[in-house]
């Protein structure tokens, strides 16, 4: 099988070449990094997806039996990029989002669920940011659905769309904070309730059903995340104890109080969203189809491994972003506790 992946040298991009490169198929990456992590096992194209040059100069190094696009972002690039690859390659995969639905992350989610309208020539200043609900980067992901879908037809695209993605390499720096605070130890801030239901998807279960969804065929649109019930936040720091061989004691903290202290969702306490749909996506049409998610505990002791390991741990421009102080999170201990003394 001949594949070219777009992006292809981080996190979802790396996960699919890797996984490509163990089935034994012949794998061309395309973008614009100097360093190759993949050695002789694969042929790079250096090149920038938004040169035209660079996107004709791509297509003539083809054919090629499928592309997954891991990073598409502006409709009208995307658009661009499909439409010269339509001729070389039999089928285009976009990664996609969950922030294309409309009522993400407000209500629960399927397949049927209204997806954000942008036209699929879009320029990445299309959209609007609103608190707790459409961002730009959803309506632009969702034109970029569009584009891939325009250039390839339906019968030859695969649409997945990806919620809340962990697992080695992960830049964003979500599960890595948490790894981290636990590793600490000390009585550690816990967000809602243990009994609190969270769906994140491992990268390397993406990855295999990007493949899968070449090999197979598949065509259409599926929701990339663990099962409804397959995992608890209280599982999650759990396993977050457990690889790091951590004594860190957990204080979990009703919603209502931590937001009362200012305490930023999905921010300041990573995976941490008290909207019924965050947690609440049907996958039942990618599990049907051959979707297959390994359980937490693994996702998070092989982040933990690539953490102690690797050189570079994600240190990134998103991942500064992520987690509360240690002296915010003290603070807001120390009222949880004065308000309980109060009322004993």
């Amino acid at each position: 099988m001949r594949l070219l992946v777009l992006g292809g040298t981080w996190f979802v991009g790396h996960a699919v070449v890797t996984t490509a490169i163990s089935a034994g198929w012949e794998v061309t990456t395309f973008n614009r990094g100097t360093s190759d992590p993949f050695l002789e096992a694969v042929r790079n194209i250096r090149g920038d997806r938004t040169r035209h040059a660079d996107v004709v100069a791509l297509a003539t190094a083809g054919p090629w039996d499928a592309v997954v696009d891991t990073s598409g972002y502006v409709p009208r690039n995307v658009l661009d990029v499909a439409h010269a690859l339509a001729p070389v390659a039999h089928r285009y995969v976009f990664v996609s989002t969950l922030s294309v639905y409309r009522d993400w992350p407000v209500k629960p989610l399927s397949e049927q669920s209204e997806v954000l309208y942008c036209p699929p020539d879009a320029c990445p200043d299309y959209g609007t940011d609103t608190e707790d609900g459409p961002t730009r980067y959803g309506y632009q992901k969702a034109g970029c659905e569009t584009a891939a879908l325009a250039a390839f037809g339906a019968d030859r695209a695969t649409i997945l769309r990806a919620g809340v993605v962990l697992g080695p390499r992960e830049y964003v720096g979500r599960l890595p904070w948490w790894l981290g605070r636990v590793a600490v130890g000390g009585e550690v801030l816990a967000p809602g309730s243990p009994n609190r239901t969270v769906q994140p998807i491992d990268v390397r279960d993406l990855a295999a059903f990007a493949l899968r969804s070449i090999t197979d065929d598949l065509i259409g649109t599926f929701n990339i995340c663990a099962p409804v019930g397959n995992a608890t936040f209280g599982e999650l720091l759990a396993d977050c104890a457990h690889s790091t061989r951590s004594d860190a004691s957990f204080t979990w903290i009703p919603d209502d109080f931590l937001l009362a202290q200012g305490v930023r969702q999905w921010s300041e306490l990573p995976l941490w969203r008290t909207f019924d749909g965050v947690w609440n996506v049907d996958t039942a049409a990618a599990q049907t189809a051959g979707l297959r998610t390994r359980p937490l505990e693994l996702t998070v002791r092989d982040t933990w491994r690539w953490l102690v390991d690797s050189e570079d741990t994600g240190n990134h421009e998103q991942a500064a972003e992520i987690g509360i102080s240690r002296e915010k999170e003290a603070q807001v201990l120390a009222a949880w506790h004065r308000s309980h003394d109060r009322s004993s």
